[in-house]
């Protein structure tokens, strides 16, 4: 059996295009589909699912954010595998058995699927969402396929039940989890035809907030794990590194313009996350924090 999470708060607009695309599935194994929210309009939306199938579960959590319901739902888990994914997505068809495909292998531990987005390229931030999409893609790939550690992405992440009793809330959960695996002996999967569908944002203030945040869960790391013995995905020299893909991306000069405001974003998102952390002592917190523009 495998239990399937979805993580949500204030997902009305979307969180049965996410149910959906799950039961639509041909799932090779049993299952249980647990909605976790702390809002009563998503659980009322999900009450209504659960009326006509028994496999799917509603879990209020107390509204302190993602990781913190994740931690309250672990001991809950009936699944050997755990798979979550967020309520304001939705995963590609046959999803769930590409993921579960890379638990055949019982060195592997924790699996990441493969976000995407769903804008066109043909608009400066369907453009941006597009490359930084590809270029996490083709990292993961690279360390995939020479077996060392990466990252998962919190769109779609699963990992064997019973190994990880709770983790800290000061990180997230897609970073801190396939460090706690690795270090344990195990592998972390790349299940790359595993897609997760995405929206992102769609203007600058959103563009900042999101990145910011998600960057700051990324920095707050070095509390927990050696990063001798653990190197980062996500920090300002490995993207300066890839500055010969930054221009082999582009197809067009639109597109060369659009990546050179890109390159100055992300440099003005390093430098406010810098600020922010090292001055201001303005550090990721777990809780719910809405991008309105993404939903």
């Amino acid at each position: 059996m495998i239990s399937i999470i979805i993580n949500s708060f204030n997902e009305q607009k979307t969180i049965e295009r996410a149910i959906d695309a799950i039961i639509s599935q041909n799932i090779k194994e049993d299952y249980e589909l647990i909605i976790s929210t702390p809002d009563s309009e998503t659980l009322n939306i999900a009450k209504l699912y659960q009326d006509k199938n028994k496999r799917i579960k509603i879990f209020r959590d107390p509204g302190k954010g993602k990781s913190y319901a994740i931690n309250l739902l672990l001991p809950k888990l009936k699944g050997d595998i755990c798979i979550f994914t967020d309520g304001d997505v939705y995963l590609s068809e046959n999803a769930i058995n590409e993921v579960l495909k890379e638990f055949d292998d019982k060195t592997v531990g924790c699996v990441t699927g493969r976000p995407a987005p769903i804008e066109t390229r043909d608009n400066q931030y369907g453009f941006w969402a597009h490359f930084l999409f590809d270029a996490a893609h083709n990292l993961r790939k690279k360390l995939s396929e020479n077996s060392k550690f990466l990252e998962c992405s919190g769109y779609l992440e699963a990992f064997r039940n019973g190994i990880i009793k709770e983790f800290p809330l000061d990180v997230g959960e897609d970073t801190i989890i396939p460090h706690i695996f690795w270090d344990k002996g195990y592998k972390i999967g790349y299940a790359q035809n595993a897609l997760v569908f995405v929206k992102n944002v769609d203007n600058w203030n959103d563009w900042v907030k999101q990145k910011t945040r998600t960057t700051k869960s990324h920095e707050i790391i070095k509390r927990h794990v050696n990063h001798k013995q653990f190197p980062r995905m996500k920090t300002f020299l490995n993207e300066a590194k890839g500055l010969s893909y930054l221009f082999t991306y582009p197809k067009s000069l639109r597109e060369y313009y659009w990546m050179s405001k890109l390159i100055l974003a992300r440099v003005y998102m390093w430098t406010k996350v810098f600020y922010e952390t090292r001055f201001v002592n303005k550090h990721y917190h777990d809780n719910w924090e809405r991008v309105e523009s993404t939903k």
